[in-house]
């Protein structure tokens, strides 16, 4: 049997335990200390603070805003019905067609309209004859006050029914209320149309409506008035004003309704388009910082570190806009010392060593 292979083996386990599990005890008995731990504790001691590199940021005047996701949408958009029933005798028009206000899109069949005009108007004769003679005859003696009272109410229900005959052939035919684009077609000749039937959808797009929503925190900075401009997902770019922000939540995402009109002379601009709808503010003092310097605080508010008499110091701060030079933020001094290197390595009250950026190591 090989013992001694088997004893070194041990003895080397046994060692490499003491050397590893047991140093620290080992270094007390030999009375040694860590040369790498002493070294680091001196440089400590010399240099509590971090090296960090800062930029000198001063405050300039941005065109302050607000970004809204929303779509386009029709000024006015009316399902237009008739008002009587009837058998439609009109061509239709097709969808798309322009249309001008009072135009007929849907006429319906007379059938024996006229003849009921014809019929309250000899009606209307014959009250007014009856009105007439009975009137006299009171005057001189002859007839009953009851009589010419009764006639004259006679009058008054014959001109009624005048009105409404004549009113019922006004709705055959059923006319635009406004100047736009038809959505659908009007209804096909022969169909059957009853009171409230749809004849027609037409919308107007001049102006067209641009419609976003505000977060709850930043409603009250939109003004009725304010001007707007939107850069469609089609690449078109309009002008425009708001004339709307609503005074209700949505009760789903707690944001608001904004409303703005743009011209739209030639109905290029579609309805239901997204939208990018940049909605603007008085200019506002803001930083112009790299988007790499915001950090969070342990609560988790947004803001950067400054140093500030060799002292590292988080600060809050308001995004007013983002851009492709950087953010702008609102919340800081004049003039600052911000962290551009090493702020994710620093807390507030650290010491730290600072070199301006730009300048040679």
């Amino acid at each position: 049997m090989r013992v001694f292979p088997i004893l070194s083996a041990v003895l080397v386990a046994v060692g490499l335990y003491f050397f590893v599990m047991e140093r620290d005890a080992l270094r007390a008995i030999a009375g040694a200390e860590d040369p790498v731990a002493v070294s680091a504790d001196a440089d400590a001691a010399q240099d509590p603070s971090v090296a960090v590199v800062v930029r000198r940021s001063e405050t300039s005047q941005v065109e302050g805003g607000i970004v809204l996701r929303g779509r386009t949408e029709a000024a006015r958009r009316v399902d237009v019905r008739a008002e009587t029933s009837g058998l439609v005798i009109s061509e239709p028009l097709r969808r798309g067609a322009t249309i001008s206000a009072g135009e007929t899109l849907c006429e319906i069949e007379p059938g024996n309209r006229p003849a009921q005009l014809a019929e309250a108007e000899a009606r209307l004769l014959e009250a007014e004859t009856n009105r007439d003679s009975s009137e006299r005859l009171a005057e001189r003696g002859f007839g009953a006050e009851v009589t010419a009272i009764s006639n004259r109410a006679a009058l008054q229900a014959a001109e009624a029914r005048v009105d409404l005959a004549r009113r019922e052939l006004e709705r055959l035919r059923v006319v635009a209320p406004f100047d736009g684009l038809l959505e659908t077609d009007t209804a096909e000749i022969g169909s059957l149309l009853q009171p409230g039937s749809t004849c027609a959808t037409i919308i107007d797009l001049d102006p067209i409506k641009l419609t976003g929503f505000v977060p709850e925190r930043s409603v009250e900075q939109i003004k009725v008035g304010a001007m707007v401009g939107a850069r469609l997902i089609t690449g078109q770019e309009i002008l425009g004003e708001v004339t709307f922000v609503s005074r209700s939540a949505d009760p789903d995402t707690r944001t608001f309704r904004v409303e703005a009109k743009a011209a739209n002379p030639d109905m290029a601009i579609r309805d239901g388009i997204t939208a990018e709808v940049f909605v603007q503010l008085p200019d506002t003092p803001a930083h112009l910082l790299p988007q790499s310097t915001l950090t969070l605080d342990d609560s988790g508010a947004l803001g950067i570190r400054a140093a500030i008499d060799g002292v590292a110091q988080f600060m809050p701060v308001t995004v007013v806009r983002d851009t492709a030079e950087g953010v702008w933020v609102t919340g800081l001094p004049e003039t600052l010392d911000v962290i551009v290197v090493g702020q994710d390595f620093v807390i507030d009250g650290q010491p730290v060593t600072v070199t301006r950026e730009g300048a040679p190591e």
